[in-house]
């Protein structure tokens, strides 16, 4: 099996996606902060070396502030994403970049292929777009793998926030004008690896759960899941909570590369909130 290196390993994905990969038989090493400082090339070099498979999980992913604190999160998601797909560069490696729905333009009715040109409406979408031209500048070994509303047991969500507020009111509001997938961080590790172990073709990659809803239906759902009134969720607009940074009205993303390569698709989003309600849902 290959040796896997996850850097970002103590983040909600990151965390998910080692113990996919060990299940899975391969031999992984999780590093973050302090072990490992991606803003330095020479850190880089040394923590990449050896490895068969490098998972670049680390990510500045305040999305509202990085609004005012683009310089801090450019570094991150594309000075540090450079180095880290340079180093994999000078060896035999290769990189999987964790990227985001929020490098599309985010309006529209259709699913966005993965060659969509990208057009960022936000400070950290920008940066990861950046991220994006980096990797692929520096490594050509690399899989871009983009994903959006993750969700999972080892990390701040909506799906558990949902379930708190539930506990704690007897309404509350969701925004019902922004469509996207809500995706389930185990699912996203098991579709990595697998992308990975198929020696499927380098480039951008969709990695979300299939399907398709709002935030208001995601928190209908989940209210489903605890065995709750669905209803007690109303549906609000975008301009009833605004945000400093631009959300995607419309973030969908397409699964087109999956069938051409002859791999299954992530799951779709409803049965995975029912597989992860356990862990991340505490049902």
């Amino acid at each position: 099996m290959a040796r896997w290196l996850v850097v970002g390993a103590a983040g909600m994905l990151g965390t998910d996606l080692v113990e996919v990969l060990r299940g899975r038989g391969h031999e992984v090493e999780g590093v973050d902060l302090p072990a490992v400082d991606i803003l330095d090339p020479a850190s880089c070099a040394s923590v990449v070396a050896g490895a068969d498979v490098v998972v670049n999980c680390a990510a500045y992913t305040a999305v509202d502030a990085a609004e005012t604190d683009e310089a801090r999160a450019f570094a991150v998601n594309a000075v540090g994403a450079a180095n880290l797909a340079r180093a994999v560069a000078a060896g035999d490696g290769s990189l999987v970049q964790i990227s985001t729905d929020y490098v599309v333009a985010g309006e529209g009715s259709t699913p966005w292929p993965a060659d969509s040109p990208v057009a960022p409406a936000s400070a950290y979408g920008r940066t990861k777009a950046a991220g994006e031209w980096a990797v692929r500048a520096e490594c050509p070994r690399a899989w871009v793998v983009r994903t959006a509303w993750l969700y999972g047991a080892h990390g701040k969500n909506i799906p558990a926030t949902v379930a708190r507020l539930a506990g704690e009111r007897e309404t509350f509001g969701f925004v019902a004008d922004q469509v996207g997938q809500p995706t389930w961080t185990v699912d996203l590790a098991e579709g990595v690896a697998r992308i990975v172990e198929a020696g499927a073709p380098y480039g951008i990659w969709h990695g979300t759960n299939a399907g398709e809803t709002s935030w208001h239906g995601l928190a209908q759902a989940v209210l489903e899941e605890l065995g709750q009134d669905p209803a007690r969720v109303a549906p609000i607009t975008s301009d009833a909570y605004p945000a400093p940074a631009p959300r995607p009205a419309y973030s969908v993303l397409g699964h087109e590369m999956w069938a051409a390569a002859g791999l299954e698709p992530l799951p779709h989003w409803r049965d995975a909130l029912r597989r992860a309600a356990p862990t991340v849902l505490g049902t």
